[in-house]
C-alpha cells in the first residue's frame, strides 16, 4: 500500500512504468484501464506530463493499446460510457482504444489497472455475479444486482482470468471504507470479488491509497 500518492505521482508512476514498457519491445503494448471518477484526472495528468517532457522521453503513443476493464453498455457517445471517455482522452495522442465485446480476443496485458467499489467489485464484477479465478471465458455480459443507481445499466466486463493475464496489477483506492474492505481482502479475510482476484494474482499489485 502506498499512502498519500496524489494524482501527479500516479501520474508518474504510470508514465515510468509504460515508457519502460514500450522501450522493451518494438510490438504494441496493450494495457486495461478502469472507468469511473477517480483515474480519468490521473489519465490527463500523464498525459500533460509527457507533453511536458523531451522528444526522446514521451510515450511512442502509437503502440499503446488501451482496453476498458469493463463498460456500461450505452453508445459510446453517453455520459456513461468508459470507452468513449478513454477514446476521446487518448485517440488525439494517437493511443488506439478498443471496444470491449465478447467477440474480441484478449491480449496479454503489461498493466491492468483496476478500480475497486466499497462492495468490494472490480471492473463489473459484482457480487452477485459470482465471479471464478477459473472462469473459461475472458469476457463476460453481466447484470448487477442490484443495479447501482448512478449507472443502472448491463455492463460488458473482462473476467478474472483475463485481468490476471498480466505483467503488473495496480489499484487506486479512496476512501478509509474502501481501504477497509480492500486489506481485509488481501488478508484473505473476505470472499468478494477483488479478494478471490488479490488470492489469484502471481504477479505485483501496487496500490495506491
Amino acid at each position: 500500500m502506498m499512502d498519500g500518492a496524489d494524482d501527479a505521482v500516479i501520474a508518474s508512476w504510470l508514465h515510468s512504468f509504460l515508457f519502460d514498457r514500450l522501450a522493451q519491445t518494438r510490438e504494441p503494448v496493450a494495457i486495461s484501464l478502469p472507468g469511473g471518477s477517480t483515474p480519468f484526472p490521473v489519465l490527463e495528468q500523464l498525459i500533460a506530463h509527457d507533453r511536458d517532457l523531451p522528444a526522446d522521453e514521451r510515450l511512442d503513443f502509437a503502440r499503446l493499446n488501451i482496453w476498458p476493464g469493463d463498460d456500461r453498455i450505452v453508445e459510446e457517445s453517453h455520459p456513461a460510457s468508459n470507452t468513449g471517455k478513454l477514446r476521446e482522452l487518448f485517440e488525439p495522442v494517437g493511443a488506439h482504444v478498443v471496444t470491449l465485446s465478447i467477440m474480441e480476443k484478449v491480449p496479454h496485458f503489461a498493466l491492468v489497472w483496476l478500480g475497486m467499489g466499497a462492495d468490494g467489485h472490480i471492473a463489473s464484477l459484482f457480487p452477485n455475479t459470482d465471479p471464478q479465478a477459473d472462469d473459461p471465458q475472458k469476457v463476460r455480459q453481466l447484470t448487477p444486482d442490484p443495479l447501482p443507481r448512478e449507472a443502472p445499466f448491463d455492463r460488458v466486463t473482462l473476467t478474472i482470468p483475463a485481468l490476471l493475464d498480466s505483467e503488473q496489477i495496480v489499484f487506486v483506492i479512496r476512501g478509509e471504507d474502501k481501504r477497509n474492505v480492500f486489506e481485509e481482502a488481501a488478508r484473505g479475510a473476505n470472499d468478494l470479488p477483488v479478494a478471490r482476484l488479490l488470492a489469484a494474482a502471481r504477479q505485483p499489485v501496487t496500490c495506491f491509497a
